[in-house]
């Protein structure tokens, strides 16, 4: 009788396990595993591939176990279950699973643009999953860069960012992207590789993430953020009025956060691992300790 129990149970487990390890895995995003060490989660911004981390990742690896995401639909890679949304929100669940399933004790996040978006409402919503958030670059809420007083404000923008994602063509899309990324990136190669990644992006997912971002707005939840965050921005003589008072806005929006870290990273865009890498690694090291 004992045996054919055992018997049973392991025809149950059988059948159980693919189940349980396909539940483990996310959909929304792919993660490397490089490293060993202290669990650091790295989060890529908009459309871009997680080879933006590749220089920090070298300086780290040797000391801390890496988990470099890549968002699916970004930089060619296939949208899988971001072809539907809410994206974002997916993602911060998935994250918190991931983190869950993995056994990893609070590691730390850092996330560009996007990527620290996404990593502060991983922090509003699971604070278990995370013992420390680097932001680069980004707001709390994007659409202030529009003048926008609320997510409703940024709303018909955020329909007509979405909308143009699927309309351009092709070689409208390169026009624009290509202008864009020179008031992004300061590295001619870094300009080469973001214009790259966001031509090779899954256009319904980019424009699903950018209406997203803008349409949310956490700053009404920063004070009840327990997480030590970190925050470092760009500022660059290239900026003009914009980069004088940009230390300023930055600090004005995380005030509700308590205990933030607010560090400005000059001569820098809004790329500032590939701006800046010297620059952007200390403070990364900092951050680590």
């Amino acid at each position: 009788m004992l045996l054919k129990t055992m018997r049973l149970l392991t025809v149950i487990l059988a059948f159980l396990a693919p189940g349980l390890a396909h539940a483990a895995q996310p959909t929304r995003f792919t993660v490397e595993v490089r490293g060993k060490g202290p669990d650091v989660i790295l989060i890529p911004g908009l459309a871009s591939s997680r080879a933006v981390w590749e220089p920090t990742a070298k300086a780290l690896e040797g000391r801390y176990r890496l988990h470099i995401v890549q968002v699916n639909g970004f930089a060619g890679s296939p949208a899988g279950a971001n072809a539907q949304g809410p994206i974002v929100d997916g993602m911060v669940e998935e994250l918190a699973a991931y983190v869950a399933d993995n056994k990893l004790d609070r590691p730390a996040v850092i996330g560009h643009s996007m990527g620290g978006f996404t990593g502060l409402a991983l922090a509003r919503r699971h604070p278990e999953s995370l013992g420390r958030l680097m932001v680069v670059d980004a707001f709390p809420f994007f659409s202030i860069l529009i003048q926008a007083k609320d997510a409703a404000a940024a709303e018909p923008v955020a329909a007509r960012t979405r909308a143009n994602f699927a309309t351009l063509s092709d070689e409208d899309l390169l026009k624009v992207q290509t202008r864009t990324m020179k008031t992004l990136v300061k590295n001619e190669q870094g300009q080469k590789d973001a214009v790259a990644w966001s031509m090779a992006s899954d256009r319904q997912v980019v424009g699903q993430v950018t209406y997203e971002v803008m349409t949310s707005d956490l700053r009404g939840e920063l004070a009840a953020i327990t997480t030590p965050v970190t925050v470092l921005y760009a500022k660059d003589a290239s900026m003009g009025f914009v980069g004088a008072i940009i230390g300023g806005v930055y600090k004005d929006n995380y005030a509700a956060l308590k205990g933030v870290k607010v560090i400005e990273i000059d001569n820098s865009l809004h790329f500032i691992m590939l701006d800046q890498p010297e620059a952007f690694l200390g403070e990364v090291e900092t951050f680590l300790k």
